[in-house]
């Protein structure tokens, strides 16, 4: 992780933003880092973790309407 720069949320796939967000977590624990580091992993840890959670909400959503029709069906 010592390339401070990033692919776009959008070019990642939620398990390499997930993965991604592990490891700059596993590197903000190791508290070497100087705090404009610091201060620029966790804003992107931020949003990683919000694109996380927005991709879990829309798969979500996508087996409830799946479900739906399938009730809707039988």
């Amino acid at each position: 992780m010592s390339e401070l720069k990033f692919k776009t949320l959008e070019e990642l796939s939620y398990e390499q933003a997930l993965q991604e967000l592990e490891e700059l977590v596993n590197t903000l624990e190791t508290g070497e880092n100087d705090l404009q580091t610091t201060l620029l992993y966790f804003e992107r840890g931020q949003s990683l973790a919000s694109y996380c959670i927005s991709q879990l909400d829309n798969a979500e959503l996508k087996v409830e309407q799946v479900l739906k029709g399938e009730d809707d069906s039988a």
